[in-house]
């Protein structure tokens, strides 16, 4: 499958929601030009899912931005993805890095942390908060920031390769119990028994039908439209010219006079800006044309 989406669920006797997260060209075009080894890609995949998860339950205009860094072979994963699920994110890594648990990855018992920052337009500054890297795989990691977060228990099953990065979400909310004490129990059950394959290959509806025949023979499940997540990393020259004016006219002809130009890279997006000694000069004689005005 070559869609990007975000699918949500309801077992609504049960009072459990969930969501199936598919990135097929969204997650391939964010690895372009890369050379991700697939250990790297595997978790980074894995993170691409999760933030589309969590980045659909925002109700309001913003982009959340999750980091993951530590001491170890991986030192840094980054993904962020705004309310439209506009995504793009990248991964630091030493050149050879080898399979083993996420935790040992990222380094989570060398100060390993997991960093949300959220940003709204209503809000003067970004919040922000850090837990550490609790858990052996990203599943596990999030599984422990959300019920943080959110109080409630949350299962995750993620998987991706060089195609496809999915996440498959469960959640018991607050009445589950009074609905049907062995409800949360009998899900999980069942939903562990997935297959990366069928992660990897089946749609949502096939998913859920495969996973949970009988609560959709019976009484149902309400799955939602479909929401497209995209790969969004537009050029953005004038925001690298006015990083430029900001360094002051001196200190942007010292690089000048030791590079022959000023590049800037954006590493995020795997881009860079390349500013010659006459672009630089025009730019501060526009910005200093605009003071005398």
């Amino acid at each position: 499958m070559s869609e990007s989406t975000v699918r949500r669920f309801l077992f609504e006797h049960l009072d459990i929601r969930g969501a199936v997260v598919h990135l097929g060209d969204t997650w391939q075009q964010m690895q372009e030009g890369r050379n991700y080894q697939p250990t790297v890609a595997q978790l980074l995949g894995e993170l691409a899912a999760v933030t589309a998860l969590i980045a659909a339950q925002l109700k309001q205009p913003g982009r959340l931005t999750f980091q993951l860094r530590g001491g170890g072979p991986i030192q840094m994963l980054v993904m962020d993805c705004d309310e439209q699920l506009r995504m793009r994110g990248m991964a630091r890594s030493n050149p050879v890095v080898l399979p083993a648990a996420a935790s040992e990855l990222l380094g989570a018992h060398q100060g390993g942390q997991l960093m949300l920052t959220l940003d709204l337009p209503t809000a003067r500054q970004p919040y922000q908060s850090f837990v550490p890297l609790v858990g052996d795989s990203m599943a596990t990691i999030f599984e422990h920031y959300l019920e943080q977060s959110e109080q409630q228990p949350s299962r995750l099953f993620l998987t991706a390769n060089s195609q496809s990065a999915v996440c498959l979400f469960l959640q018991k909310m607050p009445e589950a119990d009074q609905r049907d004490p062995d409800g949360w129990h009998r899900i999980t059950q069942l939903a562990s028994t997935v297959k990366t394959q069928e992660l990897l290959e089946l749609d949502a509806e096939a998913l859920l039908s495969r996973l949970f025949h009988e609560e959709v023979s019976g009484e149902g499940i309400r799955v939602y439209d479909a929401r497209p997540a995209v790969y969004y990393c537009p050029e953005n020259r004038a925001k690298v010219a006015d990083m430029i004016r900001g360094l002051g006219r001196a200190d942007a002809e010292t690089l000048l006079a030791e590079h022959g130009e000023i590049v800037i890279a954006d590493e995020i997006c795997n881009r860079e800006y390349r500013f010659s000694a006459e672009e630089v000069a025009a730019l501060f004689a526009e910005s200093e044309g605009h003071k005398l005005n």
